[in-house]
């Protein structure tokens, strides 16, 4: 894997160049996009939560609290979203351009591998619980990017590597397609502790889905590093709890920025 160090004039221009860019798709592209937020629909077919606050190495704890009231403004555009057959999800075009004036804080952001704050930081852990959630429902992700830097070891991970999907304004975006024939609905809430969300629908599911990950592997690198693979597939269960079906995901690479090989000292011989 090749690192590529460029300069922040160059990375400030191919910004402007690819928000431009993905602007002028949203306007003349031949996407219909979901905009409606319709009455609530009843049949459940996945639901998520995760933790709004994390012990996080070198991180300080208002980037959190930031994250938190980030996630507080974000949430009211994307509520009871109404994806209806033939319709797409933009998670970006959805939201808007998260900025001071509309409120946002600054939050954690990773930048070239490396924990930073940004307004509107902290946004990616909705686009993942989004993205997670819509792998076990029949919906189709027509864009998703995956993080290119595995920062953190895995503490108490209950996902396999690579299941978000992180996002940068606005063309590092999240985009569902809705390729069945019932509308499906998103709905979204805060409490205290974590963040929560569910996939609805206006029929029942017809199938269930287990994500899982094969070909994981962590290695050392002739540069010096390390890096991170795996594939993630999902089985697919009709209603009876047979498998009908096995499918291909994603495939994830990234670059770590820890040792993953450093014996733990209290470990036993």
């Amino acid at each position: 894997m090749n690192i590529k160090h460029r300069s922040d004039l160059r990375l400030a221009i191919g910004m402007q160049y690819f928000r431009l860019k993905r602007h002028l798709k949203w306007c003349f592209g031949q996407y219909k996009f979901a905009k409606q937020h319709d009455h609530a629909l009843i049949h459940e077919h996945y639901r998520h939560h995760t933790p709004l606050y994390r012990k996080l190495k070198d991180v300080d704890m208002y980037l959190q609290e930031n994250k938190v009231i980030n996630l507080s403004l974000a949430l009211p555009r994307v509520q009871n979203i109404t994806i209806y057959p033939g319709e797409i999800f933009s998670y970006w075009k959805t939201i808007g351009m998260p900025t001071k004036t509309k409120g946002y804080k600054p939050g954690m952001v990773l930048k070239r591998g490396k924990v930073t704050e940004g307004t509107g930081g902290g946004l990616c852990q909705l686009s993942n619980m989004i993205y997670w959630m819509t792998l076990h429902t029949p919906l189709t992700v027509v864009e998703r990017h995956r993080h290119g830097y595995d920062v953190f070891p895995d503490s108490n991970r209950t996902q396999p590597f690579g299941s978000g999907a992180t996002c940068f304004y606005n063309y590092g975006d999240l985009m569902i397609a809705n390729e069945t024939v019932h509308a499906f609905q998103l709905k979204l809430y805060m409490d205290n502790t974590h963040l929560h969300g569910a996939w609805m629908s206006a029929a029942p599911q017809q199938h269930h889905y287990e994500v899982y990950e094969k070909d994981h592997i962590m290695k050392s690198e002739y540069w010096g590093g390390h890096t991170r693979h795996n594939v993630l597939h999902r089985r697919v269960y009709n209603l009876e709890h047979k498998q009908v079906g096995d499918e291909f995901v994603t495939e994830n690479h990234a670059i770590m920025m820890y040792n993953p090989f450093i014996a733990d000292k209290n470990s036993s011989a």
